[in-house]
């Protein structure tokens, strides 16, 4: 017996019965031979973890565009803050913690340069329209591997589909991250928020303060606590009514605060205006197009699509420099 089939015993002997076990899993779009050591959703982590794609969330922005300091969250140490949550609730309710984690990493790959911001240019310029997660998934499938894809198992691919609040993962997992998501981002753009000397912990209105606490600390253990003790042993994943009431108040405040704050989002508009006017550039120059993109076009792929392929991919930073060579004379630069 190979220590992966020994792991999924494990898995069969130990995890909730409400678990996605590994052996059972739906498979990969392209059949391939098992590995000896490692069951398919730790796998699936590992090779997210390696991609090209996930190395770039370094430099792609969360919330705040370029913000003076160093501790401001990246989309990346957001991807890592979904993870934490996402396996803490996890192993509290025996859940699989392989695909839990496999999801969490891969969920915003598909992220633009400049957050939301870039994501909102691309939607609008490009007649196929562009949703992060849907791209995030594109990624996986088709753009990473020089346009081979990670070919990872239909419950991780699911989970990354489905992470946003309009849409509902089929696994628990999947569920623990979309959950594990909002709470990573409130926590940390309220604590990024404090640190840019937008608000301050006493803003935050006693309705939401009394329920699930007063700092960002107090928050996060709050959200996890309520999701653990709430779950447990119903086969489901939720909040209690009354702090996922509390979750919604804040929220909302965050958006008319934060999210909407106009000395937050000062230049997001420049933003907006630069992945606009990358994506015209390319569309007229699509020679210009790394070369597995173009046989991706060649082989019956939209140009409009392939185009956003190429913006979406970029880090805020790369972004910044191919505008700068193409628009701003060389003599200006700094």
């Amino acid at each position: 017996m190979t220590i992966r089939e020994q792991l999924e015993l494990w898995e069969k002997e130990y995890l909730s019965p409400h678990a996605a076990l590994s052996m059972y899993s739906e498979g990969r779009e392209r059949e391939e031979e098992q590995c000896d050591i490692r069951p398919v959703f730790q796998r699936d982590r590992d090779r997210i973890l390696h991609s090209k794609s996930f190395r770039r969330l370094k430099d792609k922005t969360q919330v705040f565009l370029t913000p003076e300091g160093d501790h401001y969250r990246t989309r990346l140490t957001h991807t890592l803050e979904v993870s934490q949550n996402a396996r803490t609730i996890a192993k509290a309710l025996r859940m699989n913690e392989d695909l839990v984690e496999a999801i969490a990493l891969g969920h915003d790959l598909g992220h633009t340069p400049f957050g939301h911001a870039g994501e909102r240019a691309l939607n609008a310029v490009c007649p196929y329209g562009f949703e992060h997660n849907v791209q995030s998934v594109r990624t996986v499938e088709k753009l990473e591997k020089n346009g081979q894809g990670l070919n990872l198992t239909k419950e991780v691919r699911d989970g990354i589909l489905n992470h946003q609040t309009a849409s509902m993962p089929h696994t628990l997992e999947g569920k623990i991250v979309r959950l594990s998501d909002k709470i990573a981002y409130i926590h940390h753009d309220m604590d990024d928020a404090i640190r840019g000397g937008i608000l301050t912990e006493a803003d935050v209105p006693a309705e939401i303060g009394d329920v699930i606490g007063y700092t960002t600390g107090e928050r996060l253990d709050h959200f996890i606590h309520d999701i653990v003790t709430t779950s447990f042993g119903t086969g489901d994943i939720r909040m209690s009514e009354q702090v996922g009431d509390a979750m919604s108040k804040l929220r909302r405040f965050m958006f008319e605060r934060v999210y909407q704050n106009p000395e937050a989002k000062s230049e997001e508009s420049k933003a907006e205006k630069l992945i606009e006017t990358l994506y015209h550039h390319y569309l007229g120059h699509i020679d210009e197009l790394p070369k597995d993109l173009l046989h991706m076009m060649e082989k019956g792929e939209p140009r409009e699509r392939i185009v956003c392929d190429y913006i979406s991919a970029m880090t805020d930073r790369f972004a910044i420099s191919i505008y700068e060579e193409l628009y701003i004379p060389k003599s200006w630069h700094g």
